[in-house]
């Protein structure tokens, strides 16, 4: 068969996947550890079809998955095309994925904002799935619309009103469903309700805000409100230093004075919960600002002449970078870290 025909099947298997993405399948991501930043993480989604053929494959062993019509199994089987022995056939995946990537400008180069906006529109979609199975699952009213007692009716009145503000109190989860009201209803419409699932991927000042004040309360020692650079350096900046390497692969990290100079904008030798604001991403990461991290890294490990640019040639040559987490939990190398919740 002519390489003309190949290509064209191909494309045409990978349309049909699109038609039935993740935002059409029923797709449950498990949390995944990943050791180095010590944050528990589903896989970074590079390939939709790494997802969806792990979620085919506990299904098959009826691991608590959803099970899909005939149909679906029928063109995902033509998925299996693309693995070898029951392993991704990474190069051809590859080969595939590139021109998606590739498409502003089409110059035959993959730049940061390319990977970054595919990377990251994986994880909105996975987000948005979520959202929409929660918001279907608790909307027992039909209105599109989440109220507080929908969503946790095993909170009585008499438990919202002694406000009880412990982690999982009903009191600690009021103040997280009112950060997420923007409109002040009493009800968490999509977008609020995605807040409110997924605070680490807010944008909303008033949940960040609340989570770095809880994250300080637990760095902050002397009780003052504030973090000093001895409480920085031991509780913040490791936090910060493990990402940035991650990222950069150890080049240009600053030191802990020189980052505490930097956020320290008032020069009175404290950092308010305002003046850690940019560090947010790096003290609640969630799974769009993972996903940024996870970009800068593949760059950095695949950019062999350092243009800043993944070429297909790039790319074949460090081909499992893009696909290591698959080959690693399949070896069962990851180990459950803690993740710093709520």
């Amino acid at each position: 068969m002519g390489k003309a025909v190949v290509y064209v099947l191909t494309a045409t298997v990978f349309a049909l996947f699109f038609l039935i993405s993740p935002s059409n399948f029923h797709n449950r991501s498990h949390q995944q550890a990943t050791r180095r930043l010590g944050f528990k993480f589903p896989n970074p989604t590079f390939d939709p079809l790494v997802t969806e053929m792990e979620r085919l494959a506990a299904e098959e062993r009826g691991e608590n998955a959803i099970g899909v019509d005939n149909q679906n199994h029928k063109i995902i089987d033509s998925y299996r095309n693309y693995y070898d022995e029951g392993r991704l056939n990474i190069s051809l995946r590859l080969l595939v994925l590139f021109p998606l990537l590739d498409n502003s400008p089409k110059d035959g180069v993959i730049s940061y904002e390319e990977l970054s906006d595919w990377i990251n529109g994986q994880a909105i979609e996975r987000l948005n799935y979520r959202t929409t199975k929660q918001l279907e699952f608790y909307d027992k009213n039909g209105d599109d619309a989440i109220s507080f007692h929908e969503y946790l009716p095993q909170f009585t009145e008499e438990d919202i009103a002694r406000n009880e503000t412990g982690y999982g109190e009903a009191g600690w989860w009021r103040k997280q469903f009112t950060n997420a009201d923007v409109d002040n209803n009493g009800l968490l419409y999509f977008d609020e309700l995605k807040d409110f699932l997924h605070p680490e991927d807010s944008s909303n000042y008033r949940i960040q805000n609340w989570l770095l004040a809880q994250k300080m309360k637990r760095m902050d020692h002397d009780k003052d409100g504030k973090l000093n650079f001895d409480e920085f350096l031991h509780h913040t900046y490791d936090i910060y230093k493990n990402y940035i390497e991650f990222e950069t692969q150890g080049e240009d990290v600053p030191s802990a004075e020189e980052k505490f100079d930097e956020l320290d904008l008032d020069e009175d030798e404290v950092l308010s919960t305002e003046e850690l604001r940019p560090l947010f991403q790096y003290l609640h990461p969630g799974e769009v600002s993972y996903a940024q991290h996870y970009t800068s890294h593949l760059i950095n490990e695949a950019d062999d002449n350092k243009d800043g640019y993944l070429t297909i040639d790039e790319m074949l040559n460090h081909e499992y970078v893009f696909y290591s987490t698959v080959y690693e939990n399949q070896n069962g190398d990851y180990e459950d870290d803690y993740h710093d919740e709520l």
